[in-house]
């Protein structure tokens, strides 16, 4: 059983933090939506790399280890499990975004 307080640090931001302090100072950060392909195509934020949550595990390797990697979905649950992936897999720098595209508009 996984315990609780063992958990892995993920930090979180709101959109409004994403919106104007991330996405205006991109250099040493990686955008990354795990929505699925067809959610993506509807509505997404420029500089956003799509790798839906399902196909994330085998993609691994083309998210760079050496950048903040900002995760958003639609409404914060996949963008949770994919940052639980991505420090399990020995990423340091992961980052949450609350409320996803619900919050965006």
């Amino acid at each position: 059983m996984e315990c609780f307080l063992c958990r892995p640090k993920i930090k979180k931001i709101t959109t409004a933090e994403l919106r104007n302090v991330y996405l205006k100072d991109k250099k040493d950060r990686f955008f990354l939506d795990v929505r699925t392909p067809s959610e993506f195509k509807t509505q997404s934020i420029p500089g956003f790399i799509n790798i839906s949550l399902q196909l994330l595990h085998g993609k691994l390797d083309r998210i760079p280890r050496d950048k903040e990697i900002v995760v958003i979905c639609q409404s914060g649950m996949r963008s949770s499990a994919a940052c639980r992936m991505l420090k399990k897999a020995g990423f340091e720098q992961v980052t949450n975004v609350r409320g996803g595209m619900n919050r965006w508009s």
